[in-house]
Parts: C-alpha cells; sequence; structure tokens
C-alpha cells in the first residue's frame, strides 16, 4: 500500500498552488469557496514546512527553497492584499508564516529583510490594515515583527503612512487603537538612535499632531500618549527633542492643565512630564515667567498633589525636589 502513498509536495509546488488559490480567490464566482479550501490547505502545508511536525523538524533546505519562492513571486505581498478574503484561521496562518519567513538568518544576514527592503509597498499595505477591522490585528502582528529590525523601522518612518498612526490609535475599536498604539510606540522607541533622528528631523510635523492625541476626547489614548511622551522627554537619546519641547510654553501650559485633570493616572503622567520644565537648569524666559506667575500656587498644589503614594519613594523625592526648585525660583533681570 505504500507504494500509492502521495509523497510530499515540494516548496515549489506548494507556492505554486498557494499563488492560484490566491487568484481563484481575486475572482468573484462560485469557484471562491474552493479557493478558499485550497488557500487553507496550502498554508497548512507550508506552516508545517517551516515548523516541522511532532515527528520531523523542519528542514534548512526546503526552508531555502519555500523563502526563495516566496521572494521569486512576490507571495508575501500576495498574502497581505488577499488578507480580508482568508478566513480566520488561514489569517493567522499568513501571519505566522509571515513572521517565520522575515526571521530567517544566513549568519548575520536576514534576507527577508533585505528583500522587503527593495519592496517597500510590503510596509506600506501592512499600515493599511488598521484601515480594515477584520485584517487590522493580523496586519498588527507582522508590523511589529517589521519593527525589530532597524532597516524595515527607517523605512515606516520616513514615509508619509507612518502619520496615519495618528489616526489609527483614535478609531472607534478599542482592540485596534490599542494594537495600533502598540506598534507606534514600538516604532518611536526600539532603534533608539534612528528614533531620535527621526523626531529632530521631523518635530513640528511630529509634535503637531502629537498635541491632538494629547487633546483627545478618548481617555485611553490621552493617558497612553502623555506616557509615552514622558518616556521620549526622559530617554538621553532624544536629549535635543527634550531640549525643544521644554522650551515652549504652550507644552508648559497643557501640562499644568494636565496636572489637574479628573483622571488620577492623567495627573500622575502629567506630573512625569511636567518635571522636565521644573527640572531644566536653562529654562528660557517664557518658561521662566510661567512658573514664577503661578509660583505660590504651584507650591500648595505640589504639596497637596497625590499624598496618598506615601510608599513610592520616588516619586516622594521628586516632588520634593520640585517644590523647593519653584520655591527657589528667581525673576530674570528685565530685557535690555
Amino acid at each position: 500500500m505504500s507504494l500509492f502513498r502521495k509523497s510530499p509536495k515540494s516548496p515549489q509546488e506548494v507556492s505554486k498552488a498557494l499563488k492560484d488559490a490566491l487568484t481563484a480567490l481575486e475572482r468573484p464566482d462560485k469557484k471562491a469557496e474552493k479557493a478558499q479550501e485550497d488557500t487553507s490547505k496550502s498554508l497548512t502545508q507550508i506552516k508545517t514546512m517551516l515548523y516541522g511536525t511532532t515527528d520531523s523538524e523542519p528542514q534548512d533546505i526546503v526552508l531555502a527553497q519555500l523563502a526563495h519562492e516566496f521572494y521569486n513571486t512576490n507571495m508575501l505581498l500576495l498574502l497581505i492584499l488577499n488578507l480580508h478574503r482568508i478566513d480566520f484561521e488561514g489569517k493567522k496562518d499568513v501571519a505566522q508564516i509571515f513572521n517565520n519567513i522575515l526571521r530567517r538568518q544566513i549568519g548575520i544576514r536576514s534576507p527577508t529583510v533585505e528583500y522587503i527592503c527593495t519592496k517597500p509597498e510590503i510596509l506600506f499595505t501592512l499600515m493599511k490594515g488598521y484601515e480594515h477591522q477584520d485584517i487590522a490585528l493580523h496586519c498588527g502582528t507582522m508590523l511589529r515583527e517589521c519593527a525589530r529590525y532597524e532597516a524595515l523601522t527607517r523605512i515606516i518612518l520616513n514615509s508619509d503612512d507612518f502619520y496615519n498612526f495618528f489616526k489609527y490609535v483614535e478609531v472607534s475599536t478599542f482592540d485596534i487603537a490599542s494594537d495600533a498604539f502598540s506598534t507606534f510606540k514600538e516604532l518611536l522607541t526600539k532603534h533608539k538612535m534612528l528614533c531620535a533622528e527621526f523626531l529632530e528631523q521631523n518635530y513640528d510635523r511630529v509634535f503637531s499632531q502629537y498635541k491632538n492625541l494629547l487633546n483627545s476626547d478618548n481617555y485611553v489614548t490621552r493617558r497612553q500618549s502623555l506616557k509615552l511622551l514622558g518616556e521620549l522627554l526622559l530617554d538621553r537619546h532624544n536629549f535635543s527633542v527634550m531640549k525643544r519641547y521644554i522650551s515652549n510654553p504652550d507644552n508648559l501650559k497643557l501640562m499644568m492643565i494636565m496636572l489637574k485633570e479628573r483622571s488620577r493616572n492623567i495627573q500622575f503622567e502629567a506630573f512625569h512630564v511636567f518635571k522636565v520644565f521644573v527640572a531644566n537648569p536653562d529654562k528660557p524666559r517664557p518658561i521662566l515667567e510661567i512658573l514664577l506667575r503661578n509660583q505660590d500656587k504651584l507650591v500648595e498644589f505640589l504639596t497637596r498633589f497625590h499624598t496618598d503614594r506615601s510608599e513610592d519613594e520616588q516619586f516622594n523625592d521628586e516632588k520634593a525636589y520640585l517644590i523647593k526648585q519653584i520655591k527657589e525660583l528667581k525673576a530674570l533681570p528685565p530685557d535690555q
């Protein structure tokens, strides 16, 4: 009977079958259901090749052949473009296949990363996935895997499409907005030198839109954005960006307003940004004037601020330091 057992398909055969099934999926006719089954079957076979089974480990030669087939047929982009047509389990398979092939290494080289650098539309199509509810989370999973690689993050940050994240993090569907924010944060924090360079070069464009997040009607967006802002400003790689941000009196006024928000969580995150303005030893005149105008009120306010955090030693030390700094503020001599 073993004579009649089918031999496993080769990477070339499975890739061709998947491409044919995806092409058939694009046609709105009666064959779509069959194409759906064929797509699922091919994805399962590819996943087995990449991850192996309980009985067999994946083989390097098979992985290499499969990756080359994917590169030669533009399969990664084809899968993403058709993701909305694939069933739910198939969507999960696509994300796992994509991430596995992306992580492929030969020595210190990452051939799939190199390939995607020549096909940036793969990244742009993944970002656009946040505009479609049924594929947004799967695209987010793949995008965050891409964000692990500096070369791919550079392409994303330097594209106009990156600025769509300011819209995606505010969509009404909570899961999608949260996922988009996770990706947004990863892109702005993972590769420190690259992110600092990006924020410096695009300061006005980024922070004019970031201000909208801080003023959002959505509580979660406001809180997450404020927390991330504090992290960005306190990262030593972003020193130039921090100096620029804390030299703007409008930014100080916004933080002083947020210190008095109803939400204690937002108050607490605002405190961590406000302290950077006060701790700056080279305060510009407009910043110093605002602090001096509100000197007594700020001392009184901070003395009563979150007094129940008695066990948070770092917070209490910082608060005491700010109160001392504000009390000791001296007016600058008048402009000559």
